[in-house]
């Protein structure tokens, strides 16, 4: 049913796009830490239709665990869906990539990010609803403000030639939602872009769309490794192990707690080694810790209070 309405060119082409974006950013990364390699598993939905690559990194020399996942799925419209995504129809469609990288040096920022296609058509196999969605956010344990303003610029600059209305407009909707709200809605790093549901009004718009979220995954990897790079040989010990391990209790809290892709996944039978491969090897939680009051990690924390302009 799926491939024969009429947008068939334009789903494969943003299938093509995020198997390409899944192989390029696998490729940086294994060159990048030297020593581990990804492991691939290809799987398929069922019950459902469609399926996946999963490909995970685990034990480098710079990433302690890294996955990079893309699905195509299909299938139809059940009640879970249409409660948890406020949708009405027959038939939906949905294609995407999702990335999580947790380093071992605590120096090194964790960072996640994932860009998404969907559709949804009636009763008459006709298309009635379609968006984009995506974004990336940074996640340190130690601030550096040049590495945060160059991750910010990055994004933007890929964002510019389409708007420049589109980098503060997706910044603050990245700030409202990497959030604990059980933590007084604590952020979870310095942020990034986030932004869904971009529907486009015709087939012109949907190829500016489609090109907008091409940019935006193509910025990643400038966006990331060369904070990687600047930071992967600062020493660390004992100390900044512990805050690592706490801050990253922060981080898990927050994917069970309040993403609504997680939630969706775990709530809808989805494939769970997948949903769960955002969780990092290792954390921590200590009742009721506070930092130092003027230490590298208090500093940390005073950012993630409230969010701030990096730009």
């Amino acid at each position: 049913m799926l491939y024969k309405t009429e947008t068939k060119d334009f789903r494969e082409a943003q299938v093509a796009f995020i198997s390409s974006l899944q192989e390029d950013i696998c490729l940086h990364l294994e060159q990048e830490d030297g020593q581990a390699h990804f492991i691939t598993d290809e799987w398929v939905r069922n019950p459902g239709g469609g399926g996946g690559k999963t490909r995970i990194l685990s034990h480098g020399s710079l990433f302690e665990k890294a996955g990079v996942n893309m699905s195509v799925v299909h299938g139809p419209v059940e009640d879970a869906m249409r409660l948890q995504l406020s949708i009405d129809g027959d038939q939906w469609f949905a294609c995407g990539i999702s990335i999580v990288i947790h380093p071992k040096n605590p120096y090194i920022p964790t960072v996640h990010a994932n860009w998404r296609y969907f559709e949804l058509y009636d009763l008459k196999e006709k298309l009635t609803d379609r968006w984009f969605g995506g974004g990336a956010d940074l996640t340190p344990y130690y601030l550096f403000e040049d590495d945060a303003k160059h991750f910010h610029r990055t994004l933007k600059k890929a964002m510019d030639p389409f708007g420049a209305e589109l980098y503060p407009r997706y910044k603050k909707s990245c700030d409202a939602y990497f959030c604990n709200g059980h933590r007084n809605n604590e952020m979870r790093g310095i942020g990034g872009v986030f932004y869904d549901r971009l529907r486009p009004i015709d087939a012109a718009d949907a190829e500016r769309l489609s090109m907008f979220q091409q940019s935006s995954g193509n910025a990643f990897m400038q966006a990331y490794l060369p904070i990687v790079e600047k930071r992967k040989n600062t020493i660390f010990g004992k100390r900044e192990t512990c805050w690592q391990e706490i801050r990253r209790g922060r981080y898990v809290e927050f994917n069970l707690i309040h993403d609504k892709g997680t939630i969706f996944g775990l709530k809808t039978n989805g494939r769970t080694e997948s949903i769960l491969m955002s969780l990092p090897p290792r954390a921590s939680w200590e009742y009721d810790y506070h930092p130092e009051p003027g230490t590298p990690e208090d500093q940390l924390l005073q950012v993630c209070l409230s969010p701030r302009e990096w730009i």
